[in-house]
């Protein structure tokens, strides 16, 4: 069984595109890299966005590992400044309670948690661990996905998952979900 840590991007510079990490988010993933580094990761993993790549270049400098991009690790949606914010989380909203509406730029929520949950099955036969940098808003539609709805803390779906958060799974079983533990 491959134990997989889902890794939120540390805290991300405000605005629209694809923005990188704020001071704080930059120790964030300093302070998850080195907790990481001693569960012995064997691979590291991110999202082709900027926020996820910082995040994940910590873990795998600190590893001494070779970081691999994987696009099925990207949001749902990402706010690229062609709507206003309003107008964005809106959509968001939107695609966060109805998990079969498609929004204008990006997938719908039920399609996220699958791209996600595919990613997962074809890390079964790697040797674990294995770190992943990955968003908040396609953990949770993963987490919806494998838990069902009910199976997700409320706060989750309220607030979202906070920055630099861990998700550990062991292949589909969820272990732990939004830890922030290791940035105490």
């Amino acid at each position: 069984m491959t134990l997989i840590f889902l890794v939120q991007h540390a805290e991300k510079e405000p605005g629209p595109g694809d923005p990188g990490l704020t001071a704080t988010g930059r120790q964030q993933a300093g302070r998850t890299a080195q907790w990481l580094y001693g569960c012995g990761l064997n691979a590291v993993y991110s999202s082709p966005q900027r926020r996820a790549l910082e995040t994940a270049e910590h873990i795998a400098a600190a590893a001494g590992l070779r970081l691999r991009r994987d696009v099925r690790l990207r949001e749902r949606m990402n706010w690229d400044g062609s709507q206003t914010l309003d107008e964005f989380l809106a959509e968001w909203d939107r695609a966060a309670r109805s998990r079969d509406f498609v929004p204008c730029h990006g997938d719908s929520s039920r399609q996220a948690g699958e791209r996600l949950r595919a990613f997962l099955l074809d890390l079964a036969a790697e040797p674990g661990p294995v770190a992943a940098a990955t968003h908040g808003g396609v953990t949770t539609d993963l987490l919806r996905t494998l838990l069902g709805e009910h199976g997700l803390p409320p706060s989750l779906l309220e607030n979202g998952v906070p920055p630099g958060a861990i998700t550990t799974l062991r292949n589909l079983d969820v272990v732990d979900i939004a830890s922030v533990a290791h940035l105490a």
